[in-house]
């Protein structure tokens, strides 16, 4: 019997153990001691709210599927069909080639060709690897078509520090800025998060916030990455992004005991291939060149 995400890829260093699956390259598995830092799902199941999955060559949502790039209007396939929205890019449900597998690592690629909305051709290649500081993602997206490309990047995984709901986790985001957002979720204007819910910076519990918000103006420490904590008891993670990371969301789900927490690491906001407050984060790709980003997850 075929698994929904195919191939199952498991990858073991010391107590930790990962399992990154052939669809969407996506992080099933990330545990340390026996004890999920990922709150993943089960082989046989069909993966659903983007849990591990990597979201390329956008994250979050496009408005309308509609956006102009080199003076030529774009429209994707609205995904998001309620909200009237293009999410999550057009990785995830496909299946990625293992470049390269060790006992602690593995490399997957894809290539994202020209289709409806999307006008060149990427080669996307991700590397999961287990270090004996915790597991390390390195993405790299190499234009390898004849005209630039739009881009942007995102993880989705759902962290867990064995709570039953997410009520109970302290989380500090060293974030002093978030993204203010319509019905549809789309930006409307980035504001200071002092003196609003949104305000993670003190590692206070997160009782019974709403959050569906990306944060940026992150306070990055001397290696220079940004560091998300949470804790409960004597239980933790910790999410980090390198430079490229200059966003990230924090997702409280609807149903509060059925979800865990999701924190994604984000090279830009919503909607940032369209004029607005998130625009600058676009990344251009010119042919023959790499952008490379880093994230990575530990706990205990």
């Amino acid at each position: 019997m075929t698994n929904p995400t195919g191939e199952q890829y498991e990858i073991t260093l010391g107590t930790q153990r990962a399992v990154v699956t052939e669809v969407g390259a996506t992080l099933r598995v990330y545990a340390v001691d026996g004890h999920d830092i990922v709150s993943g799902f089960e082989a046989d199941e069909v993966v659903h709210g983007g849990r591990g999955m990597q979201l390329l060559p956008w994250p979050n949502r496009i408005r309308d599927g509609l956006y102009t790039f080199a003076g030529q209007p774009q429209q994707l396939d609205l995904s998001e069909p309620k909200r009237h929205n293009a999410i999550h890019g057009l990785a995830r449900h496909v299946a990625w080639t293992v470049v390269e597998q060790t006992a602690d690592t593995i490399t997957q690629q894809v290539r994202i060709y020209p289709q409806p909305g999307w006008p060149g051709t990427l080669e996307a290649q991700i590397t999961h690897q287990l270090t004996i500081r915790g597991l390390s993602v390195t993405v790299r997206a190499t234009n390898i078509g004849d005209t630039d490309v739009p881009y942007g990047y995102a993880a989705h995984p759902y962290l867990t520090v064995g709570e039953d709901r997410v009520d109970e986790i302290a989380v500090t985001m060293p974030a002093n800025s978030y993204l203010d957002v319509d019905d549809r979720l789309l930006p409307v204007q980035v504001r200071p998060v002092a003196g609003t819910p949104q305000d993670l910076r003190s590692g206070d519990l997160l009782g019974d916030r709403v959050l569906d918000t990306a944060y940026t103006d992150l306070a990055r420490e001397a290696d220079g990455r940004w560091r998300i904590r949470l804790s409960r008891g004597d239980r933790h993670a910790e999410l980090w992004g390198d430079a490229a990371m200059t966003w990230a969301q924090v997702f409280t789900g609807e149903d509060r005991r059925d979800i865990a927490l999701a924190v994604e690491p984000m090279t830009c906001g919503p909607d940032a291939f369209n004029e607005g407050p998130t625009h600058d984060g676009m990344i251009v790709i010119p042919p023959e060149k790499t952008f490379t980003a880093r994230w990575g997850l530990s706990g205990s």
